[in-house]
């Protein structure tokens, strides 16, 4: 990173990075998530990938925490999605321990086609009704899950994000509750990769550079959801997502 900032004295490089985080803040701001794929999309063009991803480690976890407290109802996402959460936790941990890494191909594919899938679906307004007796067994199904998968591949959104709509809250408390799953998920990530010896701490202070623009960036794309009637919402956020899943299948065939 130190090479970043001598081949990047010039404001030019400087004011290149910030627009990125600006504009991946305002689409997380907007549909609650994508800032990474956006980041690393846009900064690979004129970086490594590796310096593109280490950009991003405090302005990723940190946006998550402040999506997470911007919501309606803490307390009551907290109380609602406690099966989701533990089950996040224990899926990271038991994959870590019996499982090894996943193919980035196969995963990329994987994930890939099932984000599409389910764009797909909502864009088609297809949409499932989690059952009010199945929610706590299903969330802590859709949890463990999600936590496997984050242990193998790092990404946070399947089936996380699909379960979550399957409960029909308003635009603002599914923000909130993407933000909510995202951050456990990221912790407990943090801790797999800590305890393997796998991360590395001295590239959090240089990503506090690019934090800033970030939640600028996001507080522009919560004011526009804000004025958003709730079916352009709901298309963004699934368009979001079938950008995310063509993202992957684009990485995966690289």
């Amino acid at each position: 990173m130190e090479n970043f900032f001598t081949l990047s004295g010039d404001y030019q490089q400087f004011l290149v990075v910030c627009l990125v985080f600006i504009l991946a803040g305002m689409v997380k701001g907007i549909v609650g998530l994508g800032l990474p794929t956006v980041a690393i999309g846009l900064l690979s063009l004129s970086m490594p990938t590796m310096e593109a991803a280490a950009l991003l480690i405090m302005p990723s976890l940190l946006t998550n925490c402040w999506q997470l407290a911007a919501g309606p109802d803490l307390r009551q996402l907290l109380h609602r999605l406690r099966p989701m959460l533990l089950g996040i936790c224990a899926g990271t941990f038991l994959s870590a321990l019996l499982l090894t890494r996943s193919n980035p191909y196969w995963s990329g594919i994987g994930l890939g086609l099932a984000l599409i899938t389910y764009a797909g679906m909502g864009l088609a307004s297809f949409q499932w009704t989690m059952p009010v007796r199945l929610e706590t067994r299903m969330a802590s199904v859709a949890g463990t899950l999600t936590g496997m998968v984050t242990a193998t591949t790092g990404v946070f959104v399947m089936p996380s994000v699909p379960f979550l709509q399957t409960l029909n809250l308003d635009k603002d408390s599914l923000i909130q509750a993407m933000g909510l799953t995202f951050t456990v998920s990221t912790l407990a990530l943090a801790v797999n990769l800590a305890w393997a010896g796998q991360l590395h701490w001295s590239v959090a202070g240089t990503s506090l550079f690019a934090l800033l623009p970030a939640i600028v960036g996001m507080q522009m794309g919560q004011m526009l959801r804000d004025k958003m009637p709730a079916a352009i919402f709901k298309r963004c956020f699934f368009a979001g997502l079938l950008m995310l899943g063509l993202h992957y299948l684009w990485g995966a065939k690289g």
